[in-house]
């Protein structure tokens, strides 16, 4: 049996923490990347997994996500990630076991604040905040910092597409950009109608084809099968599905000239960044382009400004894409090793 020091995803984590709770059923992973800079904050998501072995390295790899993502963001937090295994697809999480795992975040004292994430919503995180104080993306008063985090992704989302749509394109708005959408759903479908009013040209894809259709015939857009989406003639490809889509084969044979979407962890591995900058296609790191909705809820636990804060800041993630591909412009490196670069130096790794 590997040890979780091991694994290929440990990355010097602080604390690699697993929960069972045999009258709810629940079994959960929780880990802490760095709380260098403020908790470990960080959504919980909850996913059927193939075996146990991956539902820890998916939490290894997202925690220290959520670390460069609120370094880069300027967040006052560090990284943290929650992961509760479903026991089968389709399987919906119950009430004891949400209680439950607010049991198991607030037996870490603080140290990990969690928030939503793919198959949990505001609702069910109020259900967790009966057991805990740890937790944000709660509903909040309007013109308050908070709430369902997933707006304010799609927000981050389209600001950043439209940097890289002006640095790879040399696009000075997006009528007529075509862009190949993977995944829409809070998120995915949230850049999708920002785009479309802007008059980009949209090819959707979700492994819900129904709600890929739907979306395309709302927005006069067009929807294939979820298998075609990586090949789809595009001049941008906006990943915002689940992650590690970005291979060696799904690079060679990519159509985009830029990748720029929401999704986690997007390269399979760190070398697929270098085989992107090698094909001359532009990158916009997950983690630098995805922070609006963690700066939201983050902003909201920390207690620091409104939704006109929130959005603020957000405003801000087109300057450090910017700031990234103008090193890898001045450095050689792939975008993907100067963003981790920058954010690892944030978190003094």
């Amino acid at each position: 049996m590997t040890a979780v020091w091991d694994l290929p995803d440990f990355d010097d984590h602080e604390g690699v923490h697993a929960f069972t709770d045999p009258e709810s059923g629940l079994r959960a992973v929780i880990a802490l990347h760095s709380t260098k800079l403020g908790p470990a904050a960080g959504g919980t998501r909850f996913w059927h997994y193939a075996d146990n072995g991956r539902a820890v390295t998916d939490a290894l790899r997202l925690s220290r996500g959520m670390s460069f993502k609120n370094a880069m963001a300027g967040l006052e937090l560090g990284g943290g990630k929650g992961v509760v295994l479903a026991a089968k697809p389709g399987d919906v999480i119950t009430t004891a076991q949400l209680e439950a795992f607010g049991r198991a975040v607030d037996s870490l004292g603080g140290r990990y604040v969690t928030a939503e994430d793919v198959g949990m919503s505001e609702e069910r995180m109020k259900v967790i905040a009966t057991q805990t104080r740890y937790v944000s993306g709660l509903p909040v008063a309007s013109g308050a910092a908070g709430g369902d985090p997933g707006p304010y992704t799609a927000l981050g989302i389209y600001l950043g597409v439209k940097a890289a749509a002006q640095r790879g394109l040399g696009a000075t708005d997006m009528k007529g950009v075509r862009v190949a959408i993977q995944g829409v759903g809070s998120v995915g479908g949230g850049l999708a109608r920002l785009l479309a009013k802007d008059g980009a040209v949209l090819t959707l894809a979700d492994v819900d084809e129904g709600r890929a259709q739907k979306l395309a015939g709302e927005l006069g857009a067009t929807a294939v099968a979820a298998e075609a989406i990586l090949t789809t003639e595009a001049d941008i490809f906006s990943p915002n599905a689940l992650g590690a889509i970005l291979t060696e084969m799904s690079i060679a044979a990519l159509k985009a000239k830029v990748v720029a979407g929401g999704a986690n962890n997007q390269l399979s591995v760190r070398e697929d960044g270098a085989r992107l900058h090698a094909r001359g296609i532009l990158y916009a790191p997950d983690y630098v382009i995805n922070a609006g909705g963690i700066i939201n809820v983050g902003l909201e636990y920390l207690g620091h400004g409104d939704e006109a804060e929130v959005k603020a800041r957000i405003a801000r993630i087109p300057e450090r894409l910017i700031e990234v591909w103008n090193e890898s412009d001045r450095t050689g490196q792939p975008a993907s090793d100067v963003s981790d670069s920058i954010a690892k130096r944030l978190i003094g790794r």
